[in-house]
Formats: C-alpha cells, sequence, structure tokens
C-alpha cells in the first residue's frame, strides 16, 4: 500500500502508482470523499470526453470547420485592432 508524508505546508505527493491507477496528470482535480467511519477516498474529477462529445453543438445547426474558425478570429482581431487605432488618434 503507497503511503505518502504531509509537508508543513499541508501538500502531498500522490504516489505514482495511485496516479497512474487514477490516471492523474499535473492540473487534474482530485475529490477527497470522506465517510461516515473517517475514511478517506480520492477519485478523479476529470470527465471522460465521451461524456461531454457534441454538447456545445446547437441542434440543426452546421458544424463549422476549423479553417472556418481560424478565418473568424482573424477577422476578429483585425477589427480589434483597427479599433484601438481609431481610438489611439
Amino acid at each position: 500500500m503507497p503511503i505518502a508524508t504531509i509537508t508543513s505546508k499541508g501538500q502531498v505527493t500522490i504516489p505514482l502508482e495511485v496516479r497512474e491507477r487514477l490516471r492523474l496528470k499535473a492540473g487534474d482535480r482530485i475529490d477527497f470523499r470522506i465517510d461516515a467511519k473517517g475514511e478517506v477516498t480520492l477519485a478523479s474529477k476529470r470527465v471522460p470526453f465521451e461524456e461531454i462529445q457534441g454538447m456545445l453543438r446547437i441542434r440543426n445547426q452546421k458544424a463549422v470547420s476549423v479553417r472556418e474558425m481560424d478565418d473568424a478570429i482573424a477577422r476578429a482581431v483585425q477589427q480589434r485592432w483597427k479599433r484601438a487605432r481609431r481610438n489611439a488618434k
């Protein structure tokens, strides 16, 4: 069973065996659960991609390609730059 030590700042390094088992990576969030007996369990807070796939799509709206997104971003940057130049004069 893996063991970790708490630092003076209350930090703990999660042992490699546990990180691998939970598939934890830097930046992931974890959920600490405490039951009635005082036992603590860890759970990854990552949501599987399959659960959120298509979540932002609006029904009956054509999907936008990456090229179309890039073009829209470029237009918005150009417009913002032109506004900033006008306001600077």
